[in-house]
């Protein structure tokens, strides 16, 4: 009898992609300086940062809304409870 190989599921239940982005990333981070990377990102003058950001508006022009995500990273970093998950104070 012939061995099956499981379906693969793709979209976002694609565990295995998820496995290997979840490796490489900290991978990355392991072997990698990320600040001196955030350096060589940066925009190299005015006019570079001026089209970054002109590009960034035009893309978020055609999106539905915010990314609840992006807000979240820019609000102050609250204070987690030590009573647990479901505590009312």
């Amino acid at each position: 009898m012939p061995i099956r190989k499981k379906p693969q599921v793709q979209g976002e239940g694609d565990y295995e992609a998820a496995r290997r982005y979840r490796r490489r990333q900290a991978d990355y981070l392991v072997n990698n300086d990320v600040e001196k990377a955030a350096v060589r990102a940066a925009p190299r003058s005015r006019k570079e940062a001026e089209e970054l950001a002109a590009a960034e508006a035009a893309g978020k022009k055609r999106a539905r809304g915010e990314d609840r995500a992006v807000r979240r990273r820019s609000a102050p970093l609250a204070v987690p409870s030590i009573r647990g998950r479901g505590s009312r104070h």
